[in-house]
């Protein structure tokens, strides 16, 4: 496991992607995941006594496994994005999902498109078939045949494809086009950015509904926050949030990659400060972080905001899965995926490792430290955690 630091880091506030962020658009976007059907806050864990024996103060994970029947948090960021590009390409005005379920009434269906790992073709398929509209999803080589199934029960046509993930995200942008799809792509990159952010703010309600299960106080208490990255949509509409609902002061952001795919953790220490792109088979079991290339605005907001980049292997995701699936005492179990309990493996490394004493002196982790994890998957690849909970 390798930490590299942000020397990049100045004032966060200069980034104009922040300014999507702010708490009205963020309150607006809650307003619309609770109008639609299945939503449910979903649990904030507190492991006291993890926290109590490891030398931290608090210890949260926001379990993302019960969003919307899902077993992970992406459909948050799909139904978003949908319901943005009828309002914003279609013309639509609408107050809320049965709103728009009415605005739709008979229209052609739209087909949407996008490339997965898994959890984000997954969520687009459920907000296309909530809306009766049409889903196309490619997959890389190398997926999991569950995680196929698993889409095309949602409806959508779904396949696994002769390439890694980010040249299946090329592929099927050019598919698109040619087909005249709307694609629905988590990743950003120049002259495709709207549909990317509309995602990103989709997820930030699970940090609005943090703010309200901790309180604004606690809320304001949290000072440290581990993240995942893959293309770092995820990461960055997390730290963007957290800045924001925080009035500027923010918490160290600490974000974790796998060590095959690790693009933020190589492009934080590239000299010129540009991102870098992994290429290869990108080979770890932490299917939704096995990504070779920033997102342009993950990387934005993270160049701009994150305080330090971990890139570890599959062992750091799996003592994660294993210490929330058998947490100490009484603490709650967490059911957490591969992509999900990354951060929280790297950061118990990080505590209980000698060899981390400096770099967790230099976070400030201590008796005194509120870490907030968000545990963004269950146990979307069945198969795979039972046999790491059994090894």
């Amino acid at each position: 496991m390798d930490l590299a630091w942000n020397g990049f880091r100045k004032k966060r506030i200069e980034s104009a992607l922040f300014e999507h962020f702010d708490p009205e658009r963020l309150e607006a976007v809650k307003m619309f995941h609770e109008s639609v059907p299945g939503y449910d806050e979903t649990p904030l864990v507190h492991l006291d006594n993890l926290a109590e024996n490891i030398g931290v103060g608090n210890i949260y994970v926001k379990d993302e496994s019960a969003r919307f029947g899902l077993n992970a948090f992406k459909g948050l960021g799909g139904i978003h994005a949908v319901a943005e590009y009828f309002r914003n390409h279609e013309g639509m005005e609408f107050d809320g999902y049965d709103g728009l379920l009415s605005a739709l009434e008979n229209r052609t269906p739209v087909t949407f498109a996008t490339a997965t790992d898994g959890n984000h073709g997954k969520g687009l398929a459920w907000a296309a078939s909530l809306l009766d509209q049409q889903a196309k999803v490619f997959m890389p080589e190398g997926s999991e045949a569950s995680r196929l199934e698993a889409i095309r029960e949602l409806g959508a046509e779904a396949e696994i494809m002769n390439m890694n993930y980010d040249d299946t995200v090329e592929g099927v942008a050019a598919l698109a086009e040619e087909n005249g799809w709307v694609l629905v792509q988590d990743t950003a990159w120049p002259g495709y950015e709207e549909v990317p952010l509309s995602i990103m703010k989709g997820y930030t309600t699970i940090i609005k509904e943090v703010q309200s299960q901790l309180g604004k106080n606690v809320f304001h208490g949290i000072t440290h926050v581990f993240l995942q990255a893959g293309v770092g949509s995820f990461a960055g509409a997390m730290a963007a949030a957290l800045f924001n609902l925080t009035g500027g002061e923010g918490p160290t952001i600490v974000v974790v990659e796998p060590d095959q795919a690790d693009c933020f953790h190589r492009s934080i220490q590239n000299p010129s400060g540009d991102p870098l792109r992994v290429t290869g088979a990108l080979d770890t079991m932490m299917a939704g972080l096995a990504c070779g290339e920033p997102s342009i605005q993950g990387w934005e907001i993270l160049k701009a905001s994150a305080d330090a980049f971990i890139s570890c292997g599959d062992e750091t995701s799996a003592r994660g899965m294993r210490l929330l699936g058998r947490p100490e005492g009484d603490d709650q179990s967490i059911v957490s995926g591969e992509s999900g309990a990354a951060p929280f493996g790297a950061f118990h490394r990080l505590m209980m490792e000698a060899e981390y004493r400096e770099e967790r002196q230099q976070l400030g982790l201590n008796g005194t430290s509120n870490v907030l994890f968000i545990s963004t998957e269950g146990d979307t690849d069945a198969r795979n955690y039972a046999r790491i909970m059994n090894g």
